[in-house]
């Protein structure tokens, strides 16, 4: 395992495995190929043509689009389709990034939706150096339980702004106060796109650090994270370095921050793999 071994991780896709998602004349998803195939045989709401799979019943409008989706996707949880229905809802955009309709977190890779998230960089200097804040997962977690994680991590869902959504998981995951969270400093986007057990994961990662004094230690105000540990950053590299620790997206957005803070340098044998593999070259197009 190195760093670079993470960023192929979070970039190992078979594009011909997958077939567009078309909607209204719109692509708007890929499709892996077999679940295109289980839903072309439900019935008249999706059919497959020379361009991809087509949500042929889609109405016109946003919040009836809205309603039918989530109906659809209710229909797919019963059938054992998709693994589970999560509750929070992502909006499904267009290449210009506007919303056409919306659909079930835990959905979306099924589509091959692309996702929003953020992810915060809690750290203290110290005397003897810079020190990251990580938490490790509840057991409990549908997805990578156990692992290490940030200090704050969280999908960006449909109806609040990035400064609110960063508030809220401040305060969810880390029991930070907004005062404190006003602090932080955006620096960028990390993204990825990568094959999963549900689908494609098309993510784009909102990425920021926040400097704390060291009187301030977080506490996780629900069941999401089991403990958290102020580690030395040396500590930090060697364990994205050298294992698989940390849960997957992680390991990008840590690189992202050694590289910002100088910690890899350009004399690091894959400084410019890195460096370019943190921001692949497709298109990115930010919630409207």
């Amino acid at each position: 395992m190195s760093y670079l071994d993470h960023i192929h991780a979070c970039n190992r896709w078979e594009p011909a495995a997958f077939e567009a998602f078309v909607v209204g004349g719109e692509r708007l998803g890929l499709v892996r190929r077999r679940f295109a195939d289980a839903l072309a045989a439900l019935g008249t709401d999706f059919v497959r043509a020379s361009d991809g799979l087509h949500w042929q019943t889609a109405p016109a409008d946003f919040g009836a689009r809205v309603e039918a989706f989530a109906a659809l996707s209710a229909d797919l949880d019963r059938r054992g389709l998709v693994s589970h229905l999560h509750g929070e809802r992502y909006p499904v955009l267009n290449t210009a990034g506007e919303p056409r309709f919306l659909m079930d977190r835990a959905v979306a890779p099924y589509f091959g939706i692309r996702a929003f998230g953020q992810h915060l960089n809690g750290y203290v200097r110290r005397d003897d150096g810079l020190h990251l804040w990580v938490g490790r997962r509840s057991q409990s977690r549908r997805v990578a339980p156990g692992k290490l994680d940030h200090m704050v991590a969280g999908g960006l869902p449909w109806g609040i702004s990035l400064h609110e959504n960063l508030r809220k998981e401040c305060w969810e995951e880390a029991g930070l106060p907004a005062a404190i969270a006003d602090r932080a400093r955006p620096v960028g986007i990390v993204s990825y796109c990568r094959d999963s057990d549900r689908g494609l994961k098309p993510d784009t990662i909102y990425c920021y650090d926040l400097a704390l004094p060291e009187d301030v230690i977080p506490r996780c105000n629900d069941d999401e994270v089991e403990s958290f540990q102020l580690l030395p950053v040396r500590e930090v590299m060697r364990i994205v370095d050298t294992s698989d620790d940390f849960k997957r997206n992680c390991n990008l957005v840590i690189i992202d921050f050694l590289l910002r803070h100088g910690l890899i340098g350009p004399e690091h044998p894959d400084y410019l793999a890195l460096a370019h593999g943190l921001r692949p070259p497709f298109a990115v197009s930010h919630p409207r």
